[in-house]
C-alpha cells in the first residue's frame, strides 16, 4: 500500500522531465564546448575593446620576443601578435553566420518546397542542386572567388551558395518523411493551403534539425575561410585571420613556431568547441549522423 500512495502522490507526479536544452547541458562535453564557443563569440563581438593594440599598427620592429608591453610578440612587421590572435576569428565567424544563414533560409525554403509539392517543382530544385553538388567543392570555391571577389560580402555569398545545396537535400528529405504523418493528412483534407500547412505544421518540425545543421555548417565554414586564406584565396592583408596568420607563419615556422602553434590552437579550439556542442544538442534533439 505504501508503494501504491508514493506512485499516486501528486508532487511526484507533477515532476517533469528534463527539457532537451537540460538534457543536452547535463554532458560534460557539451558544457565544454558551450564555454568554449561562449568565449570565441565575446571575442569575436569585443576584439577591439579587449585587444591591447591596433590589429593593423606597427608598433615596434618586426619578431620580437614576448615581452611585457608586447605578451606574444609581435609579427614580421612589427604588429602586436596577440591583438592579431584574438581578431583573428572575428572575420571568419562573421562571414561563416552571414553566409550559412543565407543558405539555411534559401535551402529550407526549397527544400520544403521540393518535399512537400513534389512534381516538376522537385524535378526543377534537386537537378540544380544536384548540378551544384557534382562540381568539386574547392573548383566551384575557386570559380566562385574569381567571380565575385575576396571582399567580405563577395566570401558571404561565396559560402551561401556552397552550403545552400546540402541544406535542400537534408530539408527536403525530412520534409518527405512529416508529408506522409496522419496531422499533415488532416490538415490536408480540412482544406488548408500549401503554404499553411508548411508553415504551420512542417516548419515547426524542422527547428531541432536546422539549429544543429546551423551550427555543424557554420563550423565547417571557419574551417573553409580559413584554408581558403591560407591558400590566398580568402581574406587579405591587413585583416587578421587564424588562416592567413598560418600562411605567414610558415617563413619563420623554424625559429619562431609559436607563430604557427597559436592560431592553430585558436581555429581547433573554435571547431572542437562547435563539434562538441552539435553532439551534445544532436543527441537531445534524437538526430542521428544520418539527419546532418
Amino acid at each position: 500500500m505504501a508503494d501504491l500512495r508514493l506512485a499516486s502522490d501528486p508532487v511526484s507526479a507533477s515532476v517533469r522531465p528534463p527539457s532537451r536544452w537540460q538534457t543536452a547541458l547535463a554532458q560534460p562535453l557539451t558544457r565544454i564546448g558551450v564555454m568554449l564557443v561562449a568565449i570565441h563569440l565575446f571575442l569575436a563581438l569585443f576584439a577591439p575593446l579587449v585587444a591591447p593594440y591596433g590589429v593593423s599598427a606597427i608598433l615596434t620592429n618586426g619578431l620580437t620576443p614576448p615581452s611585457p608591453d608586447h605578451w606574444l610578440g609581435t609579427d614580421q612587421i612589427g604588429r602586436d601578435y596577440l591583438s592579431r590572435l584574438i581578431s583573428g576569428g572575428r572575420v571568419a565567424l562573421l562571414v561563416s553566420a552571414l553566409g550559412v544563414t543565407v543558405a539555411v533560409l534559401t535551402g529550407t525554403a526549397l527544400g520544403l518546397a521540393a518535399g512537400y509539392c513534389g512534381g516538376w517543382v522537385d524535378d526543377v530544385v534537386m537537378r540544380l542542386t544536384d548540378t551544384l553538388m557534382a562540381v568539386p567543392e574547392l573548383v566551384l570555391i575557386a570559380i566562385l572567388v574569381l567571380t565575385f571577389g575576396k571582399d567580405l560580402w563577395a566570401l558571404s555569398i561565396i559560402v551561401a551558395i556552397v552550403y545552400t545545396p546540402g541544406m535542400v537535400r537534408v530539408v527536403r528529405a525530412r520534409t518527405l518523411s512529416l508529408a506522409a504523418l496522419d496531422y499533415v493528412r488532416a490538415a490536408e483534407l480540412r482544406g488548408e493551403t500549401t503554404v499553411s500547412i508548411l508553415l504551420r505544421e512542417i516548419a515547426p518540425n524542422l527547428t531541432g534539425l536546422l539549429a544543429v545543421e546551423v551550427a555543424v555548417r557554420v563550423s565547417s565554414a571557419v574551417l573553409k575561410i580559413s584554408a581558403l586564406s591560407f591558400l590566398g584565396l580568402g581574406i587579405t592583408q591587413p585583416t587578421p585571420d587564424w588562416g592567413l596568420m598560418v600562411q605567414e607563419a610558415m617563413a619563420v615556422v623554424f625559429t619562431d613556431p609559436w607563430f604557427l602553434i597559436l592560431p592553430s590552437i585558436a581555429l581547433s579550439s573554435l571547431i572542437i568547441g562547435i563539434n562538441f556542442t552539435v553532439d551534445g544538442f544532436a543527441r537531445a534533439y534524437d538526430l542521428s549522423p544520418l539527419d546532418l
